[in-house]
């Protein structure tokens, strides 16, 4: 298997869209608040990206039909937006990409609605950007894509919670999903050999109850089996010469 190296010219259309990703996130994430729906959310995504003057990358993606996955609470990806209205202390999470020439960044968040407390999402949340975090730190010339998962499940399972095993990381750039899958779970030194230049899609899913999904009837949203609450963080990593470089982070 293959895996693209991009041009300084991809990195460099990549860091400046992954920089507009980032700040569409950061706004989506202040708009997120009880009585807003995740249409509205989708909507102002879009506006964003006009203004912005980027493609949405999930919009028509296999025929999905919006801007952002919003899932909320048990939906662990792929929620498609609708008119259901925000509450407090929800778990909401946002995955979203987006084109600049050419070259495609994917990035998620997840937050807890304002208002209501909610301890439990919460610390899921906390977990789930530590094992990212554990799992960028992983990155760099000579690792393994064994190593960012072996980080990733480490910190998940010693919080004591479940990886949706079926949902993985990828290679992103010209196409939403390249090469190679990423899974929130291995074994250090395994896998295939990270090299400068490669661009990863690194995005533990996990969840409170266990690990097992199933997809609803519209053939898009996940949720859990056993409805308990699940989030979804994610990041669009360049491999450097010296370690790595995140390229979706707000400005």
């Amino acid at each position: 298997m293959e895996i693209p190296i991009k041009t300084s010219l991809e990195i460099e259309a990549m860091r400046k869209g992954g920089r507009i990703l980032g700040n569409l996130l950061k706004r989506l994430r202040e708009n997120a608040k009880p009585g807003t729906t995740t249409l509205d959310l989708d909507s102002l995504a879009l506006k964003i990206c006009e203004e912005e003057n980027v493609k949405p990358a999930f919009l028509g993606y296999k025929g999905y039909p919006a801007v952002i996955c919003s899932s909320i609470n048990d939906e662990v990806v792929h929620a498609i937006p609708t008119t259901k209205e925000l509450k407090s202390g929800d778990l909401l999470s946002i995955d979203c990409g987006i084109v600049l020439d050419g070259m495609i960044t994917d990035a998620a968040i997840s937050l807890v609605v304002e208002g209501e407390k909610n301890a439990e999402a919460e610390n899921l949340i906390k977990t789930t950007a530590k094992a990212l975090a554990s799992g960028i730190s992983q990155i760099r010339p000579g690792n393994k894509t064994g190593d960012i998962g072996f980080a990733i499940q480490e910190v998940v399972h010693k919080a004591g919670y479940h990886i949706i095993r079926e949902l993985t990381g990828h290679g992103v750039g010209k196409r939403l999903h390249e090469p190679p899958i990423i899974n929130n779970y291995g074994k250090r030194g395994e896998g295939f050999t990270l090299k400068p230049g490669m661009t990863l899609a690194i995005e533990p899913i996990i969840a409170i109850g266990g690990r097992f999904i199933k997809t609803l009837s519209d053939n898009w949203t996940i949720v859990t089996r056993d409805h308990s609450l699940a989030a979804q963080i994610e990041h669009t990593v360049l491999v450097t010469a010296q370690g790595n470089e995140i390229l979706t982070s707000s400005s």
